[in-house]
């Protein structure tokens, strides 16, 4: 009896983990994206009119980093180079957008704290 309930303990622990994965796997929209960017944002406590020129920004970034990785998914093409160097260009035309509204220290909090810990890390198995 013992040996049934620890079999099926384990099984179900095994089930609920692969499933949490499975979730945590799902892309994320530019939405979502932009919207988890702007919670991380609220400690510069950004005028209404900064703060939705802010969120245009991120959308228009997310959405244009989103149509390069399709674009080079439908070429067939799997060159991470390209893409990468193509999201950097995105980057630096989305910060030169944001200096035009952060402070300094606003701009160097983004760039040295908030940015690195927005991007995606690796899962190493």
């Amino acid at each position: 009896m013992k040996k049934q309930f620890l079999l099926i303990a384990t099984a179900v622990c095994l089930s609920i983990t692969s499933l949490m994965a499975q979730q945590g796997m799902q892309r994320q929209t530019p939405e979502e994206k932009t919207k988890a960017t702007m919670e991380k944002l609220t400690a510069f406590n950004l005028a209404p009119a900064a703060k939705s020129k802010t969120e245009t920004i991120f959308t228009d970034f997310y959405k244009a980093t989103q149509k390069a990785m399709q674009e080079m998914r439908a070429s067939g093409s799997d060159d991470r180079e390209a893409f990468m160097a193509k999201r950097k260009e995105l980057a630096t035309e989305r910060d030169a957008q944001l200096k035009l509204i952060f402070t300094q220290e606003q701009m160097k909090k983004w760039i040295d704290e908030i940015e690195p810990a927005l991007r995606p890390q690796r899962q190493r198995n």
